[in-house]
């Protein structure tokens, strides 16, 4: 049994994370419809229930699941998707095989788990083939031409245009227009690559152009001030740009930050350079609808 207090509580909190990740792999494993995909869970489970065993074996504590804990983890796999979970699950908690490591020099027999657990991550993180992530390109396209083709749409009519429900009607003709455009475009370019999946790809790009541009148009539906719509709609582009890149760059470990900026700042300074043009056309024109 351990007896130093520092070396217990640490003890306590590997012991306490391999318990959560047995229950969390094996009800993931329950929720897989890929067999092969359920067995490797149902495997990396055992082998935190053994090395949960071990532990409790060290501190002679039974440690339970933490049921909030397992309760999001399972939400947010059935929400994001196994790839974004584990690796998400990685992320905040550090490489299990690393932390294992750092505890040789008082249990040595820790080193053979350490291999174990490094052996499970790779084979959980190799054998994921997510549909969603097979079409990110898709998502891809059709979220960054929303982004970019309605914000400056919107901040152009709000300088052209009088009232939010003629701004809204406008929005919404042009967005729903164009998302057909983009998926009709996606379907005809994958079909002359000859690519069985031309459907699916069209409606994943389609089917994100548009519900992008019913986020962005809700601040215009629900408020009278045009202006505060804007601001409403800016900062939800933002906020979808940052949400998406965060998803985006833990599936696919890919740099958030730069993602992030870059699409941040295409987006906002297309909106600017649209209401700029819009003012100038207004005045220019003489036109107050």
């Amino acid at each position: 049994m351990i007896s130093d207090e520092t070396l217990l509580r640490a003890a306590l909190k590997i012991q306490r994370r391999e318990v959560n990740e047995y229950h969390v792999y094996i009800r993931l494993a329950k929720l897989c419809k890929d067999p092969r995909n359920a067995e490797i869970l149902r495997t990396a489970g055992e082998a935190e229930r053994r090395h949960a065993a071990f532990w409790k074996g060290k501190t002679g504590i039974e440690v339970q699941p933490g049921r909030i804990h397992v309760f999001i983890t399972l939400l947010l796999a059935r929400l994001l998707g196994l790839t974004f979970t584990l690796k998400q699950m990685e992320k905040n908690e550090g490489t299990a095989s690393k932390i294992y490591m750092e505890f040789i020099e008082y249990f040595p027999e820790v080193k053979s788990i350490s291999m174990e657990e490094a052996a499970h991550e790779k084979a959980l993180l190799d054998m994921l083939d997510e549909e969603m992530l097979q079409y990110i390109g898709s998502i891809v396209l059709g979220l960054n031409d929303a982004l970019v083709e309605l914000t400056g749409a919107l901040a152009g009519f709000t300088l052209a245009l009088g009232s939010t429900a003629v701004i809204s009607l406008a929005g919404l003709v042009t967005g729903i227009s164009a998302a057909f455009s983009m998926a009709a475009s996606d379907y005809l370019s994958s079909k002359a690559e000859n690519n069985p999946r031309a459907v699916k790809s069209a409606l994943y790009t389609g089917g994100a152009y548009i519900i992008t541009v019913l986020f962005l148009i809700l601040p215009f539906l629900l408020l009278s001030s045009k202006f505060a719509a804007l601001g409403i709609t800016m900062a939800a582009a933002v906020f979808i740009i940052f949400i998406f890149n965060y998803y985006l760059a833990t599936a696919k470990d890919l740099n958030f930050k730069r993602r992030f900026m870059e699409m941040t700042l295409i987006s906002l300074g297309v909106a600017g350079l649209s209401f700029a043009i819009g003012w100038a056309l207004k005045i220019v024109l003489g036109v107050d609808v």
